[in-house]
């Protein structure tokens, strides 16, 4: 395949689509790099086996992947062109997000009520793992936050239709992996402890 044919609109796209991947697998690579730090950490004769997993983030995980669900319907919506429901499907997912993000830092309040810090003397390696690899996933989820609006925006600007839904679909890319991220983020530090 020639990559250098096809209308500037399509090569832009295609650029664009080749750095948001690259950006991913940047990400990836870091999430992979603070698990396998984990791995290796829970060898450590200080590593905690009492540390109950907060069910707020059980009910986070069913938030974002729910998340992902509204969107997928908004882009649905939109190729249809039923802009209500669009629309609607799109306050869904910003508000699904938030509760994400409200149930995130619920979860860190569990766990300090447990009595296990980020840092200090009551700290321990257990419980700065969980939080760091939280922390780094929200920070993740606020650029897909600021996605989310200005994808919202564009909508009522009417700038997405048939034939026009490159920065969607590069929202819906990146929303999609940050969901997935957190899947299995939350399967690892659920079931790998």
């Amino acid at each position: 395949m020639d990559l250098t044919k096809g209308s500037d609109q399509h090569k832009i796209g295609r650029a664009k689509k080749m750095m948001l991947w690259f950006g991913m697998v940047s990400m990836t690579m870091t999430f992979a790099g603070l698990t396998s730090a984990y791995v290796v950490s829970k060898t450590r004769p200080d590593w905690l086996d009492d540390l109950v997993f907060p069910n707020a983030f059980i009910w986070s995980t069913v938030a974002i992947v729910a998340s992902s669900i509204t969107f997928i319907l908004a882009k649905k919506s939109i190729l249809a062109s039923r802009r209500k429901n669009a629309t609607a499907f799109l306050i869904g997912t910003l508000v699904l997000a938030l509760l994400f993000g409200a149930l995130q830092f619920q979860g860190f309040y569990d766990i300090i009520s447990q009595g296990f810090y980020f840092t200090g003397s009551e700290s321990s390696i257990t419980a700065t793992f969980i939080y760091i690899l939280v922390a780094v996933h929200l920070a993740h989820l606020a650029g897909g936050l600021i996605v989310l609006l200005v994808v919202i925006y564009n909508h009522f600007k009417q700038r997405y239709k048939k034939g026009q839904m490159l920065g969607f679909e590069l929202a819906a890319t990146y929303w999609h992996f940050v969901d997935v991220l957190w899947v299995f983020l939350f399967l690892f530090l659920y079931f790998f402890r």
